[in-house]
């Protein structure tokens, strides 16, 4: 993916780092494959505030994508790699040979006019869909599942891919983009390669007003507020507040927010970190 630096011709500009968009090959998306996506504004349905900082926007229609990639040995033929507003990663929109079309999550490196294949035992190429017990040791996925059949849920967003890293009886062991080592069925499916543009981290916005078109408002500190306001509030002058903590007064940094009695313990071999989980978690 290629970034492009803005010319500073007015103030907005001058710090904006944009994608240049090089992959895209169309802004007129599928009209069958869009559904009407309400934007709430942080309201609920009294119409009463529930969540700050949010509101306005451009309104958007989402983009309905198959992450099952259950349509298997139907060949199928990339005919446009399209922005998603909803999403980090570029979408991919797929003709298949029986005349039906749907959108994946885009690989890095698939263009336009490529065969496309999912099934449980096509060859391990970019954009392919097959089981992890069918792919060789280091082969690099994404959009994987969690149950069979239920469709991916891991390493969907830009620039993610796991790795699978070895198969041990009914388990697949897969090192995420975290870090982390995991286990995951052995007959979920994944796609083959690193999802599309990376470089969406590098992006900057360049004024607050193109968050405001994604409907997000400005965002007060909590040492900007009053004591009765946030736990960070109050005190002379410009103090520091504190140990960093939520509105309700959890702890933000440094505090473990995972279940110790989590089910999914069991299938972690090593957490990001580096630290192996031990042995009261695998029971």
């Amino acid at each position: 993916m290629a970034l492009r630096k803005y010319k500073p011709v007015t103030a907005g500009t001058r710090w904006r780092v944009g994608n240049a968009y090089a992959e895209i090959t169309t802004n007129v998306p599928e009209k069958s494959l869009l559904e009407a996506l309400p934007n709430t504004g942080g309201r609920n349905f009294q119409g009463r505030r529930a969540m700050r900082y949010m509101g306005g926007g451009n309104k958007t229609k989402y983009r309905i994508i198959d992450f099952k990639r259950n349509k298997k040995d139907i060949p199928a033929t990339v005919k446009s790699i399209e922005y998603d507003p909803n999403r980090t990663a570029f979408i991919a929109l797929l003709a298949y040979a029986d005349g039906e079309k749907r959108y994946i999550i885009a690989p890095q490196g698939l263009e336009v006019g490529t065969k496309v294949i999912s099934g449980d035992k096509v060859a391990p190429e970019v954009g392919n869909a097959l089981l992890l017990k069918n792919m060789p040791l280091g082969t690099t996925v994404h959009n994987i599942e969690l149950q069979p059949g239920k469709g991916g849920s891991m390493a969907r967003s830009a620039g993610t891919s796991a790795q699978l890293a070895n198969k041990e009886e009914k388990y697949a062991i897969l090192k995420m983009p975290s870090g982390e080592l995991r286990k995951v069925l052995i007959n979920c499916m994944a796609s083959v390669g690193t999802v599309s543009n990376s470089d969406h981290q590098l992006q900057s916005m360049g004024k607050a007003g193109r968050n405001r078109w994604k409907g997000i408002r400005p965002r007060v500190r909590g040492v900007a507020m009053n004591p009765v306001d946030h736990p960070m509030g109050g005190g002379e002058g410009r103090s520091s507040g504190g140990h960093p903590r939520s509105r309700t007064g959890k702890y933000a940094k440094g505090e473990k927010t995972r279940n110790t009695n989590n089910p999914s313990n069991k299938l972690i071999i090593q957490r990001r970190d580096g630290k192996k989980l031990s042995a009261q978690y695998k029971k």
